[in-house]
C-alpha cells in the first residue's frame, strides 16, 4: 500500500464508525460549469436598469402627468362655466354666442395638446434612452453622426419654444381662478356680514361683465345678495373652480416637466458633441497607429531583403 492507503487505512482503525463513509474526488471547474462563467439573471436585470435614463422617465412621466392634469379638468371645467354663465349671468344666448365659440375651440385645442404632447413626451424619452451614456455600456462603442446632433439640437429648440409657450398657457390658466376666487370670496362675505343686516347683504354683487368675457349689453350680467350665494352653492361653481385651479396646477406641472426635459437634452446634446470629437480624435490615432506600422513593416522587409 501506498502512504496515503496506509493513512487512510489507520484512520479506519481509529474511528471504526467511518469506514462506511464514500469518499468521492472533489470535483474540478472543468467537470462542472463555474457560476462566474456567465452572467446571471440578476446581473442582467442590474445591467438593464443601469441603462434606463431616470431623469427623462421623471420628467417624462411629470410632462404627462400635468398635461393630462390640464386637458382634462380644463375642459370639464369650460363646460361647467358655460353652463353658470348661460343659467344664471347671460340668460340670452346671443350675448354669450361668441364665448360658447371660442370655449368649444379651446376645448377642440385641448384635445390637440393632449395628442401632440403624448406623441413629444415618448420621443424625448427615447432621445433619453439612445443618447444616455448607459447605452454605451449595453451596446457597445457608440457612434454619432451630424444628423444626431441636428437632431438632438432640434429637440433643445422646440423644447425651449415650448416652454416659453406653456408659461403663457400657465398664465392664462390663472385668469379663471382669480374669477371664480373673486366670486366665491363674495359669496363669504355674503355668508357672514359683519353688521350690514339684510339690505346690506342684497347690496353686494358681482358683475362678470366687468372682466370682458360677455358684452355690457348681455342681461341680467349682474348678481347680488343671495342669488350670488345660491350660485356659489351649486355644484357647477363649486366643481368648476376646483377644476381649474387644478388645471392650473397642471400647467405649471408642465412647465416644470419642460425646463428638466431642456436641461436633460442640453446635457445629452453635450455629450453628442464630446462623443463626435472622441470619435475624430480615434480615427486619427487609429490612422497614424496603422501608417507608423506600415512603416516599421517596410523596414523590416528592407533589413531583411539586404541580409
Amino acid at each position: 500500500n501506498s502512504r496515503a492507503e496506509m493513512g487512510i487505512g489507520r484512520y479506519h482503525w481509529m474511528y471504526p464508525g467511518s469506514k462506511n463513509h464514500q469518499y468521492r474526488p472533489v470535483p474540478t471547474l472543468g467537470d462542472r460549469a463555474s457560476p462566474l462563467s456567465g452572467p446571471g439573471c440578476f446581473e442582467c436585470c442590474i445591467k438593464c436598469l443601469g441603462g434606463v435614463p431616470y431623469a427623462s422617465l421623471v420628467a417624462t412621466i411629470l410632462c404627462f402627468s400635468g398635461v393630462a392634469l390640464f386637458c382634462g379638468c380644463g375642459h370639464v371645467a369650460l363646460a361647467g362655466t358655460v353652463a353658470i354663465l348661460e343659467q344664471h349671468f347671460s340668460t340670452n344666448t346671443s350675448d354669450h354666442a361668441l364665448l360658447s365659440e371660442v370655449i368649444q375651440l379651446m376645448q377642440y385645442v385641448i384635445y390637440g395638446i393632449a395628442s401632440f404632447f403624448f406623441l413629444y413626451g415618448i420621443i424625448l424619452l427615447a432621445e433619453g434612452f439612445y443618447t444616455t451614456s448607459a447605452v454605451k455600456e449595453l451596446h457597445g462603442e457608440f457612434k454619432t453622426t451630424a444628423c444626431g446632433r441636428c437632431i438632438s439640437g432640434m429637440f433643445v429648440f422646440l423644447t425651449y419654444v415650448l416652454g416659453v409657450a406653456w408659461l403663457g398657457v400657465f398664465g392664462f390658466s390663472a385668469v379663471p381662478v382669480f374669477m371664480f376666487y373673486n366670486i366665491w370670496s363674495t359669496c363669504e362675505v355674503i355668508k357672514a356680514p359683519q353688521g350690514n343686516g339684510t339690505a346690506g347683504v342684497e347690496q353686494i354683487c358681482v358683475d362678470i361683465r366687468q372682466y370682458g368675457i360677455v358684452p355690457w349689453n348681455a342681461f341680467p350680467g349682474k348678481i347680488c345678495g343671495s342669488a350670488l350665494e345660491n350660485i356659489c352653492n351649486t355644484n357647477e361653481f363649486y366643481m368648476s373652480y376646483h377644476l381649474f385651479i387644478v388645471a392650473c396646477a397642471g400647467a405649471g406641472a408642465t412647465v416644470i416637466a419642460l425646463i428638466h426635459f431642456l436641461m436633460i437634452l442640453s446635457s445629452n446634446w453635450a455629450y453628442l458633441k464630446d462623443a463626435s470629437k472622441m470619435q475624430a480624435y480615434q480615427g486619427i490615432k487609429a490612422k497614424e497607429e496603422q501608417e507608423l506600422q506600415d512603416i516599421q513593416s517596410r523596414s523590416k522587409e528592407q533589413l531583411n531583403s539586404y541580409t
